[in-house]
């Protein structure tokens, strides 16, 4: 029996999606090869590099607006070094709102001066911060637009005269934004769009080539956009797997249709959160995340029967992270209605019990 995943990363992904990639390991395109055993340069693969990317400016609307789109390596973690090497010159800016965005701050300070514009760690990251500036003569802004370990999302974005930098691993093809509001996105594929093993980098050409510091050709961004994505040899299968993904969610209605179904998730499991007393939140109510809903049990005697009703309900990685414990809905968008309910009718069951 196919469980109800909520985990984390690497995420849920459609069955359609397991389906075809599953196949292409067999045999690609009737070809007698193992899509894992071509040439990366062979036209077949070449030409799934130029559709993901292709797909993936369409469904952020970026056709046309001067974006290039690369399939990197190294997670969104190596990401961290690559966006100060290459745009960090003399000061930046960034947001602080959890672990991720933490660890880029730390990552930048190795190359020049970083300022926190605004922090909630003194609250541990149970709020996205509000009402702060950003310094007009910095080099960029970087922010992250969804916490996954905390269940904080960003609601809005600040008007921004510098280019704005934002790690959307854990949202991104989520719901509707105004994508040309960002110089530079970028996003693991295992969190909301693949398998892991790949990073999606969508950058604004404009803004690269302004620092004065050489740049190892593995970490510049222009190597990549020259070679179109290929200057190394690709993760072939993570970026096959994320460009039928994206095909998924074209044929879906793209991300406006998505962003619905998420809307009805979200609704749903955070009512049963709020309305159940054994429950509660941990993240404030005006931030809490569409795509990862963190809470836990008001009375911790009753973990043991609850956690052995989810199990058996076929409901797997609800386990909250470490830093903050309790359990972490994640509600991705191959994450169907129905396992939401299914998680649902066991935490209404325990309240009956209790």
């Amino acid at each position: 029996m196919k469980k109800h995943n909520f985990s984390a990363g690497p995420c849920i992904l459609p069955q359609e999606v397991l389906l075809k990639a599953s196949e292409a390991v067999l045999d690609f395109n009737e070809s007698g090869l193992s899509l894992i055993e071509i040439s990366h340069r062979s036209k077949p693969f070449v030409d799934v590099m130029e559709k993901a990317r292709a797909l993936a400016l369409e469904l952020l609307n970026l056709e046309g607006r001067g974006y290039k789109v690369l399939f990197l390596q190294g997670g969104a973690s190596t990401q961290f070094l690559m966006v100060a090497l290459n745009l960090l010159e003399k000061r930046a800016g960034y947001l602080n709102t959890g672990t991720w965005s933490d660890k880029a701050i730390n990552e930048a300070k190795i190359y020049d001066d970083i300022y926190e514009v605004a922090s909630s760690k003194n609250a541990n990251y149970n709020y996205i911060p509000k009402g702060y500036e950003i310094p007009t003569d910095y080099d960029y802004f970087h922010c992250t637009s969804n916490n996954t370990i905390f269940g904080t999302q960003m609601k809005s974005f600040p008007k921004c005269s510098i280019p704005m930098v934002c790690d959307m691993s854990s949202d991104i093809f989520s719901r509707q934004l105004d994508f040309s509001k960002f110089d530079l996105i970028y996003a693991g594929a295992q969190k909301n769009m693949g398998p892991a093993g790949t990073t999606l980098v969508v950058i604004k050409e404009e803004i690269l080539g302004k620092v004065s510091r050489h740049i190892p050709s593995m970490m510049d961004y222009k190597v990549h956009i020259n070679k179109s994505s290929m200057f190394n040899t690709p993760p072939v299968f993570a970026v096959y797997t994320s460009m039928l993904t994206l095909d998924w969610l074209k044929n879906l209605g793209g991300i406006a249709a998505i962003e619905k179904e998420n809307e009805k998730k979200a609704r749903l499991m955070y009512s049963e959160i709020d309305l159940n007393p054994l429950f509660k939140g941990f993240s404030a109510k005006e931030d809490r995340s569409y795509m990862n809903a963190t809470f836990s049990l008001v009375n911790e005697d009753l973990k043991e029967t609850f956690d052995t009703m989810w199990k058996e309900a076929g409901i797997n990685g609800l386990n909250g992270h470490r830093s903050i414990g309790g359990y972490r809905a994640s509600m991705y968008n191959a994450l169907s209605l129905d396992s939401v309910k299914a998680l649902v009718e066991v935490m209404s069951e325990l309240e009956s019990k209790a």
